[in-house]
């Protein structure tokens, strides 16, 4: 009988007890749904199995990255449509144990069960990161963290973030449509040196130095001298070379380095730029102590930093599993708060909070369209589940952006004197 959407539709929403605001076509052909609704692609039985057995957001996304779960239309929209079925359920959302008391629960699931037909679980894609422990934050865990997620191919990166090569939000104008995203990239560094006010001759450590756009851009324009540190061997060459092509040997450094073995301050200034959401919250301290100690007395470091939104309990904060299997494993996001305690506890004082949380919204934008653009190339050098992955993860992300459910920070902290002397004038926010 081809009729596999109908039932399937039905019993997602007798499950959900909402209607299911997308149209579905079932692999038998059969389609079900608003007629002019963004079309949710189910290709086999697979892609139920891998619902069933990951409930939620984890078995989406491996439905969604072996290829057995996809979309026509706009694949924002669509993200749109579920969010409110998947990542803003609420604090008070009931939990699957409790969803299951209910006896039309119960029945959907021995529904989609008997659709899905195999019995035995999908194993899940092998894009899927797998590790013994979560959460530890030790070099050796770190390393192959990054190493996951930075060393998917420098090529892939270039059609992504395009010839900046800068993986972090950029700094938009007032009307975003003049600007290209090279240039917004541009200012953002340039942002970034104004608040740290380099002046030639000083020493810069960037922490996560990634593909060496901040240091060569800090060592070029502002004549520092600059030592560039990350854990991905990719990014590490990749920056190497951009720093000889600029002539830049003789000031710019980079290293592959854990930064809790940096020895060789004080240095003038440190920037971290989208490197601290990979720290973890057991080790933030430690991070936030070791830049104090890096810095000579006056000196100024810019944090850049995803943040998300305070829970009412804390303890219960989780990472996001999509994320966590697929994107950064380990990684953690803080409210914006809690970085500022931390960063002053370690001794800093906090003396400008900055949110650019628009701005990273207008950045993911970009990335996906130029992913899409390249995307027979992308699916070349990646295979076509990791492209998958970063399409979803880029695409949900600016989503989360734009409806404040995450956002970005850039915090200027200080290492004040004995004395108390801060080196900041008495109307510091002259960067803009």
């Amino acid at each position: 009988m081809r009729d596999a959407a109908s039932r399937l539709k039905g019993l997602v929403e007798q499950l959900l007890g909402v209607p299911l605001p997308l149209r579905i076509r079932a692999w038998d052909g059969s389609q079900a749904g608003p007629p002019d609704a963004p079309i949710l692609v189910v290709r086999n039985r697979r892609a139920v199995r891998h619902l069933l057995w990951k409930p939620g957001e984890l078995g989406l996304a491996r439905a969604w990255v072996s290829g057995d779960l996809g979309v026509e239309g706009d694949l924002y929209t669509v993200l749109e449509r579920i969010s409110g079925l998947v990542w803003e359920r609420g604090e008070d959302a009931p939990t699957l144990a409790q969803s299951l008391r209910d006896p039309g629960v119960r029945a959907a699931v021995r529904g989609l069960v008997a659709l899905a037909g195999s019995p035995l679980p999908p194993g899940p894609p092998p894009e899927e990161i797998r590790r013994p422990h979560r959460g530890l934050h030790t070099k050796r865990s770190d390393k192959r963290a990054i190493s996951h997620h930075y060393d998917v191919g420098n090529d892939f990166y270039e059609i992504v973030l395009g010839p900046s090569m800068v993986y972090s939000c950029a700094y938009w104008p007032a009307q975003p449509s003049q600007a290209t995203l090279e240039q917004a990239q541009d200012d953002k560094l340039e942002l970034v040196c104004r608040k740290l006010a380099l002046t030639p001759g000083q020493r810069l450590l960037d922490v996560g130095c990634g593909w060496g756009s901040m240091a060569v851009h800090a060592a070029r324009e502002h004549g520092v001298s600059v030592v560039g540190v990350t854990l991905s061997q990719e990014q590490a060459a990749h920056a190497r070379k951009r720093v000889a092509d600029e002539g830049l040997t003789d000031r710019v450094e980079i290293r592959v380095q854990d930064y809790r073995d940096v020895t060789d301050g004080p240095y003038d200034a440190i920037s971290s730029i989208g490197m601290a959401e990979h720290v973890g919250s057991p080790r933030y301290l430690e991070y936030a102590t070791a830049l104090h100690r890096l810095l000579k007395p006056g000196g100024r470091l810019l944090n850049h930093q995803i943040a998300r939104r305070p829970q009412r309990d804390e303890t219960e904060y989780e990472l996001n599993p999509f994320i966590d299997a697929y994107v950064f494993p380990d990684g953690e996001l803080a409210p914006v708060g809690t970085t500022v305690s931390l960063l002053e506890r370690a001794g800093f004082e906090t003396r400008d909070v900055e949110s650019i949380r628009e701005h990273y919204a207008l950045t993911l934008r970009r990335w996906v369209a130029n992913l899409e653009a390249g995307w027979d190339r992308a699916v070349t050098l990646t295979g076509p589940g990791r492209a998958r992955v970063w399409r979803l993860y880029m695409a949900a992300s600016a989503l989360a952006f734009e409806r404040n459910r995450i956002g970005v920070n850039q915090v200027l902290a200080v290492k004040t004197t004995e004395s108390g002397t801060s080196g900041l004038p008495l109307r510091a926010r002259t960067w803009n």
